[in-house]
């Protein structure tokens, strides 16, 4: 007993200590605290539309297991009290002696883009932008990087509610913070789509129907307006630095960016969901 104590404190002290010096380890807990909360608050929102008396029974569970907690901390107050100052403080030591300069190598910039999707949990809804002339789609420099663009769907109606939100916060954190003005190339994806662009070739998809999350609303291709005109190519130095803003902005709400693909996909971003493509 006494050394599974021990272990325990080890733990607990050891992920306090990594909290505190390593920003890299509050990013992690922040972003797992962020994707926690979309479930809870998908799964409350659908108890809530299937019927009331799920969503009261769930709402006197949680109550009752908060309040049940409470009491607990208060009739052991005084150990309570002792356990968080032995977690605490070797980990405040070892800040203070570290002359509160954080490791190299990481950084908290983070930040600004977690408290932007905290603050949608709370209730914001996004609005999906006004839809661009089909022109725009169809000129001769993006029909030559993307023949079959035409054809596309580019309706957020279709999209997945949340992937959706996610996705329009990331638009919104392009342009406030990056200047750069995102564009949906594609969204849904018929299966039938599916098999016409994996019939065109490797280049353009290696998924057939239903081995991708368009075919569920769960993913998007995504590039750039710029002075009137849609920038697709990744040889473009300015396009280039855009899609790699929008990778680290679209991990940060716990979305999966193309570009780390084998096969990178600068402009795609989709959210992965359990039982979804053997997930």
């Amino acid at each position: 007993m006494l050394i599974a104590l021990i272990l325990m404190y080890f733990l607990l002290a050891s992920f306090a200590c990594w909290l505190l010096l390593f920003p890299s380890g509050r990013a992690t807990l922040v972003q797992a605290m962020v994707n926690l909360g979309w479930r809870m608050h998908g799964r409350a929102r659908k108890l809530n539309q299937g019927g009331g008396r799920q969503w009261r029974q769930l709402q006197h569970r949680t109550g009752h297991g908060l309040a049940q907690g409470w009491q607990l901390l208060l009739r052991h107050r005084w150990l309570s009290l002792a356990s968080a100052l032995l977690i605490i403080v070797p980990p405040w030591l070892a800040w203070l002696a570290s002359d509160r300069i954080a490791l190299r190598g990481y950084a908290d910039r983070q930040y600004v883009i977690n408290d932007q999707v905290s603050d949608l949990l709370k209730g914001e809804q996004l609005v999906p932008p006004p839809a661009l002339p089909p022109l725009v789609f169809t000129t001769a420099e993006v029909t030559q990087l993307r023949p079959l663009l035409g054809g596309a769907s580019r309706n957020w109606q279709l999209l997945e509610q949340d992937f959706a939100q996610r996705l329009l916060l990331v638009f919104k954190i392009m342009k406030d913070m990056h200047g750069y003005d995102m564009v949906l190339l594609e969204g849904y994806r018929s299966a039938a789509r599916q098999d016409q662009l994996a019939a065109a070739g490797p280049n353009v998809t290696n998924a057939k129907a239903f081995q991708s999350y368009h075919q569920y609303g769960l993913a998007a291709d995504c590039a750039f307006m710029h002075e009137g005109k849609l920038i697709i190519s990744e040889k473009n130095a300015w396009a280039m630095r855009g899609y790699r803003l929008y990778g680290v902005t679209a991990e940060s709400v716990g979305l999966h960016w193309g570009g780390r693909w084998t096969m990178m996909d600068f402009g795609h971003a989709e959210l992965r969901q359990r039982g979804v493509l053997g997930n």
